[in-house]
């Protein structure tokens, strides 16, 4: 394979011009990762894809080609045969998608490279990649954070809660408010006894709070838990309040640790008009509520909210799996944890 390609003349002038192409590549980006390289990736992905339909081109020529220009290159990464595979990989992705091959490829290049591996890793389809390089542009994810929000199924998840906004917010407000609630909301971060309380749940949604907001998605700033809000002669407390940049409303958030119930939604909307008649500004839009339950039947959703008129939305929420109470107590704090480290590090 190597000595045929060696006296390929074809090969050695096709190899000449891309020498060319990474100087002229180089001269553009001083940085590994950005809009010049990624570029480069894409003639390179169709270059190679093209190649290979040649029967001659086989599987011997990734290895050539990646020897030669890492010789030639030798300070410049990404000429390795994984990498030279991974280009292909992304160029055949999304260039064999007819809807795509209709629009610029120029959309790819605005987030950087081994953000695309990891999508184009775990994506099957376009419009989930997509979904995941317009995210990622939108919050200015980092790779660890976009993995983690591919693992977690925010594809699937996303607008997905059952909600009565269409009727009850003007658009575009009612689509904007329908993208920021998921249905279920993922909350692995917390380990609770298997007979958790609705204010242990809410506790520890607090003291793991980045995270909470993490999932919540961009745009929740958090204002407080238990707000009291006063009505007539009575205090009525919010379990947790935040304001959403986004939409400028606030959002009132319940959490509850048994499946829904119909008047769920009632004291939901009874909190809402609260919160729009004692907190809401002038420049605030109506505020909506999230009502977050272990689990719901649809139809007794769709039936509760289709006479609520205030905004809200009805999702799930999944835990990893409860310790037993019995196990937990056995276990040591973190507390514990970092003070026993602590203590062996000063007697080293």
């Amino acid at each position: 394979m190597g000595s045929e390609l060696t006296q390929d003349r074809d090969y050695l002038e096709w190899l000449k011009e891309l020498k060319k192409k990474v100087r002229q590549s180089q001269l553009k980006a001083a940085v590994a990762v950005n809009t010049a390289l990624l570029e480069f990736y894409w003639g390179l992905g169709a270059d190679i894809v093209e190649k290979q339909k040649g029967a001659k081109w086989g599987s011997g020529f990734l290895k050539r080609l990646s020897q030669d220009l890492m010789a030639e290159f030798p300070d410049m990464k990404g000429f390795s045969k994984r990498n030279l595979e991974q280009i292909r990989r992304w160029y055949f992705f999304y260039n064999t998608d007819f809807e795509f091959a209709k629009q610029p490829a120029t959309q790819l290049f605005n987030i950087p490279w081994w953000h695309h591996v990891v999508i184009v890793s775990k994506c099957k389809t376009t419009p989930k990649a997509f979904f995941y390089i317009e995210k990622t542009i939108e919050n200015n994810w980092s790779r660890s954070v976009l993995t983690h929000q591919i693992e977690s199924g925010l594809y699937e998840r996303q607008g997905k809660a059952m909600t009565n906004f269409s009727k009850a917010l003007p658009t575009p407000q009612s689509d904007l408010a329908q993208q920021i609630i998921k249905d279920p909301y993922n909350f692995d971060f917390l380990t609770l006894t298997e007979n958790y309380n609705e204010r242990e749940l809410e506790q520890n949604l607090i003291q793991h709070v980045t995270k909470f907001l993490l999932e919540l998605g961009a745009g929740f700033a958090y204002m407080g838990k238990q707000v009291p809000v006063q009505v007539g002669e009575r205090d009525f407390f919010l379990d947790l309040l935040f304001y959403h940049t986004r939409l400028h409303c606030h959002v009132v958030i319940e959490l509850k640790t048994v499946d829904f119930e119909p008047e769920h939604a009632g004291k939901l909307n009874f909190y809402i008009k609260a919160v729009d008649e004692k907190l809401r500004k002038d420049g605030d839009n109506p505020t909506i509520g999230i009502l977050l339950c272990k689990n719901k039947d649809r139809l007794v959703v769709e039936y509760a909210l289709s006479d609520i008129h205030k905004p809200m939305g009805v999702s799930e929420y999944q835990l990893t799996q409860a310790l037993p109470e019995n196990l937990k107590s056995s276990l040591p704090s973190i507390e514990e944890i970092e003070a026993k480290l602590s203590g062996e590090f000063e007697h080293e």
